[in-house]
């Protein structure tokens, strides 16, 4: 991931086009450096032509009368002048046979890291190094990947070279947008000073104006094919250049270049206290953050990884780096879907947001909310949705899933109600459901840890049987309510994939017990005048916040049936699916429809829908629920919105994640998790990107109550004394997580190295989530790290 060093300023030379001068000015970088009494790295990941014009080798030659203290070296070496993944390409081919594979982007940069990690630990002063890449930001490496994505994941801060050329204008301003859009620190603009053109001076104010340091330097001489007489004239253009006095655009730059370092490190080091004096945190007790060291600083993050901010790291005798590389073990509150970062989507975004920023929706339309509606209608909506809303988030998407039941219920019922009527109408649902932080959507919710003090619960909640593997064996707990004494009852199943073939289990003894009690209890219900209900609310398969509670589908698909059921309620009761955390695959399925075998009325997505970059919900009904508004009174209308409502960045990104995501269903990784689980037949509809295997042992480790994994899902419940919400139980077993581990193993973090884990707990319940193209390399690392802390764990 990024690296970061007290005594050791990194950067990275980017160019605006080939033939700018990159080496030119690195070399001038690097005598000024050299002048300073620095000890200098010049790396050159990619090399490409005849060894003694190599870049590296200009430097060496060139590096001035400081050069002992240049360390100068070239990674990746081929002989043919041209674009490196060609000549990879060329290069094998030259040696016969069929041609190899071309390195991969994580064996480069992978490299790159190493490299980097060894200079910087046999450091002790102030050190620069200068990382040249080849060509323009976009010409490719090695894999055939652009480098600005190939080289990202190191986030090492950057310089530009400017083009001082004709055209060279656009393609710098052109490639510092690239970089701006991917996220990177551009320090400075370098560039030649061209009196026919004059770029420079329009450069130097168009940056300026946005804060961006920039140099013009004198150009070199013509090059002259006499190679004693052409050192002589280049060696003294660099004296010109870089004078002994240590004055000049060069010696500010590098000036300006050990100040942004300087100020990077300062501000990452305040940002704690800062953060503590500043920020109120959602879902965090105030009181039991100590100190400073309790607040994880994100400095960047990519991939599956944050880049945290870690002092400790630059305090050892063998200093590594100040920002080290820690896993999103929740998947960031549920959202990630193809990772951090990903370019694709942020430039998605910059797209929508340079074609309409924000634009009014009401009686309006335009093409990326149009499109991702009508995605939506024939994906997850397909064969029962007709319309799409959009708001905000899940809980907005939920409060308008509520407002859309409820009126629907009135207008299907034909009941003329008083408005105190109306106000008690009430909902049924499961005990551990939770659908958003609005104070209606936790209304819809018994009374518990997230409820405020204006929390009126309305409605009716029963204990769900839950799905779980409990010391190696499948099992549907089924609680006291259901067994008809004080103790829980276990159903054992022969594999998973037999809980939820719910079809063929509506023919079981079980699903009779299931509707004769639900029949029972909802009549006993119906007949208490205290209280309508006018909704199912359900959050299908698995309740997140409530503990990731995995409910037995036939039990849900029951509770459908029965509150359809004619002879209980005249007029049915609108069905809502809160798919907000397990819709769009995160449980391996596109929506819990076709698993459960029955469609909601109205169903809620979010979080994923975006790919983890920009909240945006979306509210689908049947046309039965849209009926319910229609008329020709505005009053009657859906009175319901949000100022940011169907916003374009949000559409647009949702589209692409969608197309990302139909892509990865088609994935070999898929395939392959798919079959682990299932290797007799074609395709399951229960699996997970976690080991079978891994899930069965740990589930039978004593301290283990029951373990239980889906689609991106691993949650863990601990047998301990202080259960609940409120415990730290899990948050304390599993501390040691957090810190990076050098256990000498390979690691799969961008970059290599060790990482630490940043996770989230519900009380003794440990969750873990990956996203959907989350490698199996970074999963089984995970799993090694918890079965190495949980196997060791005693009871307390």
């Amino acid at each position: 991931m990024s690296h970061l060093y007290k005594h050791l300023r990194i950067h990275q030379v980017f160019g605006a086009n080939t033939d700018v001068g990159k080496t030119i000015i690195t070399t001038a970088l690097i005598r000024a450096s050299l002048l300073n009494n620095n000890r200098v790295f010049y790396l050159k990941p990619v090399s490409t032509g005849a060894p003694q014009d190599a870049d590296d080798e200009h430097i060496k030659r060139y590096a001035g009368p400081q050069k002992h203290l240049l360390d100068a070296h070239c990674l990746f070496r081929y002989g043919d002048p041209v674009s490196p993944h060609l000549a990879v390409k060329m290069a094998s081919e030259k040696q016969g046979g069929e041609v190899a594979p071309m390195p991969s982007d994580e064996t480069f940069v992978n490299s790159v890291a190493e490299h980097i990690r060894k200079r910087a630990k046999a450091m002790n002063m102030p050190a620069h190094m200068y990382v040249e890449t080849a060509g323009g930001v976009h010409s490719p490496t090695l894999s055939g990947t652009t480098q600005l994505d190939s080289y990202r994941p190191l986030f090492l801060p950057t310089i530009l070279i400017g083009d001082s050329k004709l055209g060279g204008i656009s393609s710098t301003i052109s490639s510092f947008e690239s970089l701006s859009l991917r996220g990177y620190i551009v320090d400075a603009i370098l560039l030649f000073r061209d009196e026919y053109y004059r770029n420079f001076a329009y450069l130097t104010q168009y940056f300026s104006e946005r804060g961006i340091h920039v140099s013009a330097l004198d150009p070199p001489p013509p090059r002259i094919d006499d190679h004693a007489e052409n050192f002589v004239n280049t060696e003294k253009y660099y004296s010109n250049l870089v004078p002994d006095g240590h004055r000049g655009d060069i010696f500010n730059a590098v000036e300006h270049l050990d100040k942004c370092h300087t100020q990077r490190i300062q501000e990452l080091d305040s940002m704690p206290r800062r953060t503590l004096d500043a920020i109120w945190w959602p879902f965090v007790q105030h009181g039991s953050v100590k100190s400073e060291k309790d607040v994880t600083v994100i400095d960047s993050a990519w991939s599956d990884f944050f880049s945290i901010y870690d002092t400790s790291s630059g305090n050892t005798s063998q200093p590594t780096s100040l920002l080290q590389p820690q896993l999103d073990g929740s998947a960031s509150w549920w959202t990630q879907a193809v990772g951090h970062s990903h370019p694709t989507l942020a430039l998605a975004a910059a797209n929508a947001a340079g074609r309409y920023g924000h634009v009014m929706f009401p009686q309006a339309t335009h093409l990326p909310a149009l499109k991702l509606a009508e995605r939506l209608l024939q994906g997850p909506g397909k064969g029962w949705a007709s319309r799409a809303f959009f708001s905000d988030n899940g809980s907005t998407g939920m409060e308008v899933a509520l407002k859309m039941a409820l009126r629907s219920f009135i207008v299907s019922s034909g009941l003329e109600l008083t408005s105190p009527e109306k106000q008690s109408l009430g909902v049924v649902g499961l005990k551990g459901s939770y659908h958003g932080d609005t104070i209606g959507a936790m209304d819809a919710c018994e009374e518990g840890v997230y409820t405020c003090e204006w929390h009126k619960a309305k409605g009716y909640w029963f204990e769900p049987p839950t799905v779980s593997l409990r010391r190696g064996q499948v099992a549907v707990s089924l609680p006291p309510a259901l067994t008809g004494d004080q103790h829980q009852a276990v159903e054992i199943f022969e594999n998973l994939a037999r809980v939820y073939d719910v079809e063929q289990r509506m023919k079981s003894p079980l699903a009779g017990h299931y509707r004769q009690y639900l029949e029972k209890n909802i009549r006993h219900l119906q007949e208490d005048n205290s209280r309508k209900l006018a909704a199912l609310v359900l959050e299908p398969i698995v309740m997140g916040a409530g503990g990731m509670i995995f409910v037995d589908p036939l039990f849900q698909r029951i509770m459908v049936e029965v509150v359809r059921d004619p002879t209980l309620f005249p007029a049915a009761l609108p069905v809502i699916y809160d798919e907000v955390f397990v819709g769009l695959y995160r449980l391996g399925f596109e929506s819990a429809g076709p698993l459960l075998g029955v469609n909601p009325d109205i169903s809620v997505n979010a979080k994923i829908l975006t790919g983890g970059v920009l909240p945006l919900a979306v509210t689908m009904t049947s046309d039965c629920i849209f009926q319910a508004f229609k008329s020709d009174n505005k009053i009657d209308a859906l009175l319901h919105g949000h100022s940011y409502t169907a916003h374009a960045v949000g559409c647009q990104v949702a589209n692409v994640t969608l197309d990302m995501i139909d892509g990865l269903t088609k994935s070999d990784q898929w395939v392959t998790a798919n079959r682990k689980w299932a290797p007799a037949e074609a395709h399951s509809k229960v699996w997970s990107f976690w080991d079978p295997d891994f899930l069965t042992s740990i589930s039978r480790l004593d301290i283990v109550d029951e373990a239980m994994a889906l689609g991106t899902v691993l949650a863990i419940k601990f047998k301990v004394n202080d259960a609940g919400y409120a415990s730290h139980s899990a948050q304390a077993l599993l501390q040691s997580m957090r810190s990076s581990q050098d256990g000498g193993s390979t690691s799969s973090a961008p970059g290599g190295g060790p990482f630490g884990v940043h996770y989230r707990t519900l009380g003794n319940i440990a969750y873990f989530m990956t996203s959907l193209n989350t490698s199996r390399a970074t999963i089984e690392t995970l799993e090694d790290r918890l079965w190495s802390i949980i196997s060791n764990a005693r009871l307390s």
